[in-house]
């Protein structure tokens, strides 16, 4: 097998950075999310963008491309009906109809092993259009 057919069937590496920022937003709360694409010429998955504590959901949606596929991070805080401060990580594999189909491959190929990178993830989501992804969903999923 070629060293581009194994590396294509087993997904993209992780960047030291892209583990580093996930642990931020885990850990210390620096991050509300992350989001992530696939660096095809390093063959691994860098971070693209970074959201800070202060914003909010529609600021997170906003920065997803409407036309092209991404992984993305989300630091859920709610309130239970107990009244407790809660927090939830959302893995969003962002996959938008309208995308390559090449780059919908690609991120599925890699999903997997990326997911897997990133401990402590509680949720994860799938979705082809931005209604599978609404607020509303995630408060579902979080309670």
């Amino acid at each position: 097998m070629s060293f581009r057919g194994a590396n294509a069937s087993s997904g993209m590496g992780v960047s030291d950075h892209s583990k580093n920022i996930f642990l931020e937003l885990k850990r210390k709360k620096v991050h509300r999310y992350v989001v992530f694409k696939i660096d095809e010429k390093k063959k691994e998955v860098v971070v693209e963008k970074t959201g800070g504590p202060a914003e909010g959901y529609d600021d997170f949606t906003a920065a997803l491309p409407e036309n092209d596929c991404r992984y993305a991070v989300y630091d859920f805080d709610f309130v239970t009906s107990e009244n407790c401060q809660k927090s939830k990580i959302f893995f969003i594999a962002w996959s938008p109809s309208v995308s390559r189909i090449r780059s919908k491959m690609l991120y599925a190929t890699s999903r997997d092993r990326f997911r897997r990178e990133l401990d402590g993830i509680h949720y994860e989501i799938q979705a082809t259009d931005p209604t599978e992804m609404d607020l509303e969903v995630i408060r579902d999923r979080a309670h």
